[in-house]
């Protein structure tokens, strides 16, 4: 109960300071908009159909690297991280926390991305959705671990995308074949594999990265 009670503290830090703040969510808003804007008009009308659906996981995909850029910001700039370190809970409720406020506002980016991209282009089914919600699991579980290793590096901001986007390419194909017609179920189980399998090595590999950082 007390490593759930940690989660839980940990978690609503970091929504409460994102609330009072308000950085991470309207840059992640104005990011996507903005690509999915741009993908519309360099998009000639009479492909604008399911092929487009890779401009769909593209935005997602970089709009999760600028949230998961800033994640680990306020620790970096109030010289906090070492602190959580030092705090005596598991550590690996640190990245559990900070992978429930990324997917937070992950979510909160997409309730906005996915009915301007069904304006914009082909219209977004209910498995499109499901697969969204399983991506954003694998994106949050690898993008938090990603995140923690990257933010004591001099060049965080050029490690971080080294590191996140080979391990996300998974989650554009999965999420594009779930999007698609006649494969969909085999895609959603392959996305939710990923999930299951990334999200209990980087749950397990936190502490280590933590204490090498």
């Amino acid at each position: 109960m007390s490593y759930l009670s940690d989660v839980a503290a940990l978690a609503r830090k970091d929504l409460l300071l994102e609330l009072r703040a308000k950085e991470t969510i309207p840059s992640m808003l104005l990011f996507v908009l903005s690509a999915l804007t741009i993908f519309h008009f360099v998009t000639p009308a009479d492909t604008k159909d399911v092929s487009t659906l890779g401009l769909l996981w593209t935005a997602i995909i970089f709009t999760a690297l600028l949230g998961l850029t800033r994640a680990f910001v306020p620790e970096r700039e109030q010289g906090l991280m070492d602190a959580l370190i030092m705090a005596p809970c598991d550590r690996s409720a640190i990245w559990v926390a900070k992978a429930i406020s990324v997917f937070a506002f992950l979510g909160v980016a997409e309730a906005i991305a996915l009915p301007a991209f069904a304006v914009f282009f082909s219209g977004v089914t209910g498995t499109t959705v499901l697969a969204v919600l399983l991506a954003n699991i694998g994106i949050s579980a690898v993008g938090t671990l990603t995140g923690a290793m990257a933010v004591s590096g001099r060049a965080r901001e050029l490690i971080l995308p080294l590191l996140f986007l080979p391990l996300s390419i998974p989650v554009v194909v999965g999420g594009v074949g779930a999007s698609t017609a006649g494969h969909s179920g085999k895609y959603l189980a392959f996305l939710g594999f990923y999930d299951a399998v990334f999200a209990l090595l980087a749950w397990a590999s936190f502490e280590f990265v933590v204490a090498e950082s």
